[in-house]
């Protein structure tokens, strides 16, 4: 059965633009329905058919095993109580726990597979809040994959779950208030995850535990607050902090650039707070931490690698702040926590290579702090000015992560990581290589090359290419041993650190957005080519993936280069960018990526939709790709329409499978099984396509 197709033509900027697979937008048409379980029927057959998928999830629950306790997103109370999830082998997914102190006895407090709802969904936990003395916390739950959360208050004395629970709550951010039973939440419109209004004029409620929700008052929102700069898709949150004795109020899309009020902490429960500008757009403001009389700003205003200013929190004034940061003569600054004991911030090297600074209050000279071991990746935090915690956890592209706690006194790391430790002894030949690549307009692009010792450089390996450039996100080092397994079957694992994303700074970012985007898949490009030129590899054994707003990079690049890769394995993908204004999380992505009412920034989406460069009669890749119908972030078809159309223009006789995923989302909150599924799919694929022996 051929996909519902319609004879759509717009104008758009100007151009008469064919949009043949416009129906497949239509979720709720029965033939457009059918379509889509066809492709994903037939899809789940080959990929079960693959040699070595299976052996691929074999080993993955091998791994697994390994590990007897896996802990993840943490959050300690000033009273020192841990919240975390937990995994275990036998879990699909985390369970929240607590503990009071890193080595008190921990308690199970909530299971989120004893949630049911009656739909028969799969919940997990997508978010934990403690009170701030740790005696209440709330919990999401989402459904298979969805991210579309009902909140629950528990007691954490004795396990009790107050009787409310608040749907709608994507995005919640909940913050405690000063006496320990009231919160500020964001709330969407409707739990519908197709409705284009879903996420737009979204407000920030005030609940106090025990009561109705329908009774929640509104606190902040663009109707609550009209004299305010609000748009329609920002989605508004705010933020009570202790420790400063104020509210901060932000409004959000993914712009970096912060937009924030504030007002004396007396008033949150006033109907009316009197909120007083404290960053604008135009400030350049990416982040800052608060003292009692003083705010630490994270901005890369005339310094593209970032500093950090200091202004007082009474009267701000970044015209005349003091810069306690520079500008790193080479780097860039990349991350900033206060304690008693100074200001503690580090440095990243192409986004691959992070160090430790430690600089006292009131003075010049950092230290730089020699960390255990040398870190890929580095993520630092703490409780706050007024104490002296500090802690850091560590990985690389070949060493597990480790979390420390930093003792400045004695100038010493002392282990606290709370999952056990793991022996991966397959991976004990690897090496890491970090090059650069030259890219088509003469900028030397990253890329980082993960393979064993000794691979013989005869053209021929396989080799799986990974990027993103979106968002200004880096691709810092990760280890994860079940996607290291290409490096298992002998293949080789490049991250290509393209423009887009933040490994050189914000110029680095703002050098792949909009108008400028088409860098981001023509960096990947280039780093292809430099495999091929340096005898690692050939076009018949590139394997190239991505995921979200990296179905951009992995769609363009085919679409211009065909002739250079063997597969490709975008996942829940932006695919169809032109459309995407035009879906639930579309506005809120339009600083990233510009808006067809703009003439320039249209043209830049036409330019970056993969779907409409697709040509007839071309020899296009294999390619596997995915879509989640729960999906909040890409709608299922956006993906769709890229396969149909692909599946029409190919030449090359090799397979375009379309797979969609009903009981997962955009992969964010997936069960355990779901994950290796997915990962193995897109490994076993790759492998078979670019002769690897995935046996």
């Amino acid at each position: 059965m051929d996909a519902p197709s319609a004879n759509v033509v717009e104008t758009v900027c100007g151009e008469r633009i064919a949009d043949p697979y416009r129906p497949l937008e239509n979720l709720k048409d029965p033939k457009v329905a059918a379509w889509y379980r066809r492709e994903s029927d037939h899809a789940r057959q080959v990929l079960d058919a693959i040699p070595g998928r299976n052996e691929l999830i074999e080993k993955m629950k091998e791994f697994d095993q390994r590990r007897k306790e896996k802990v993840f997103d943490l959050s300690i109370t000033d009273n020192d109580h841990y919240f975390y999830l937990k995994q275990t082998p036998v879990d699909e997914t985390g369970k929240l726990y607590t503990r009071k102190g890193y080595k008190g006895q921990e308690r199970l407090l909530f299971d989120p597979t004893t949630y049911k709802d009656g739909s028969g969904s799969t919940f997990v936990i997508s978010e934990v809040a403690p009170n701030i003395d740790a005696s209440k916390v709330i919990v999401t739950v989402s459904p298979n994959g969805s991210e579309n959360s009902v909140m629950l208050i528990i007691d954490v004395r004795d396990g009790h779950i107050w009787p409310e629970r608040i749907d709608r709550c994507w995005f919640a951010s909940p913050s405690w208030l000063p006496d320990g039973k009231s919160f500020f939440y964001n709330r969407m419109n409707t739990a519908d995850l197709h409705d284009k209004a879903r996420e737009l004029d979204s407000k920030v409620l005030l609940h106090v535990v025990g009561t109705d929700p329908s009774t929640d008052r509104e606190i902040f929102s663009r109707t609550h607050n009209p004299a305010l700069p609000i748009k329609p898709e920002d989605i508004p949150s705010v933020i009570y902090d202790r420790k400063s004795e104020k509210i901060f109020a932000f409004v959000g899309s993914v712009d970096p650039r912060v937009t924030a009020w504030y007002a004396p902490a007396r008033f949150w429960n006033e109907k009316t707070i009197p909120w007083k500008t404290l960053f604008r757009p135009e400030d350049d403001v990416y982040d800052f931490a608060a003292t009692k009389h003083n705010l630490y700003v994270f901005t890369p205003k005339n310094a593209p690698r970032f500093k950090v200013l200091k202004t007082s929190l009474d009267h701000p004034d970044l015209a005349t702040a003091e810069t306690v940061i520079p500008e790193p003569a080479e780097g860039t600054l990349t991350a900033l926590a206060l304690t008693n004991e100074g200001l503690f911030y580090t440095i990243s090297t192409n986004g691959v290579r992070e160090e430790l600074y430690h600089l006292n209050y009131g003075s010049t000279k950092p230290e730089k702090i020699e960390t255990p071991f040398e870190a890929g990746t580095m993520s630092i935090g703490s409780k706050g000015f007024d104490r002296p915690e500090l802690w850091t956890v560590i990985g690389g592209w070949n060493h597990d992560y480790r979390r420390y706690r930093y003792d400045a006194k004695h100038n010493r790391f002392i282990d606290e990581t709370l999952s056990s430790k793991a022996s991966y002894p397959e991976y004990d030949n690897l090496e890491v290589k970090e090059v650069m690549a030259t890219s088509y307009d003469g900028v030397k692009v990253p890329l980082s090359l993960i393979y064993n010792r000794g691979i013989r450089m005869d053209g021929k390996n396989p080799v799986l290419i990974y990027g993103y450039g979106a968002y200004g996100n880096s691709m810092t080092p990760f280890f994860n041993p079940s996607f290291l397994l290409w490096t298992y079957k002998g293949g080789i694992l490049a991250v290509a650190h393209v423009r887009g994303g933040g490994e050189l700074g914000d110029a680095w970012h703002k050098a792949g957005m909009k108008s400028t985007k088409p860098n981001t898949w023509k960096d990947l490009i280039a780093c292809a080519e430099y495999l091929i030129h340096e005898g690692y590899t050939s076009p018949e054994h590139i394997a190239i993936n991505s995921a979200s707003a990296g179905g951009i990079l992995i769609g363009r690049a085919i679409t211009e280069r065909p002739d250079l890769f063997a597969a490709a394995m975008p996942q829940v993908g932006v695919l169809n960018a032109v459309r995407g204004e035009f879906s639930p999380n579309g506005p809120v992505n339009v600083p990233e990526f510009g808006t067809v009412k703009n003439p320039e920034e249209c043209k830049a989406l036409l330019e970056m939709d993969a779907y409409l460069h697709i040509r007839d009669g071309v020899k296009y890749p294999a390619v596997l790709i995915t879509a989640g119908m729960n999906d909040p972030r890409v709608p299922a078809w956006q993906p769709a329409k890229f396969a149909a159309r692909l599946q029409e223009a190919t030449t090359s006789g090799k397979p375009v499978l379309f797979f969609t995923d009903y009981k997962a989302g955009h992969g964010i909150g997936d069960t355990k099984t779901k994950q290796f599924e997915s990962l193995a799919d897109m490994l076993s694929f790759g492998l078979w396509q670019t002769g690897g022996a995935a046996q």
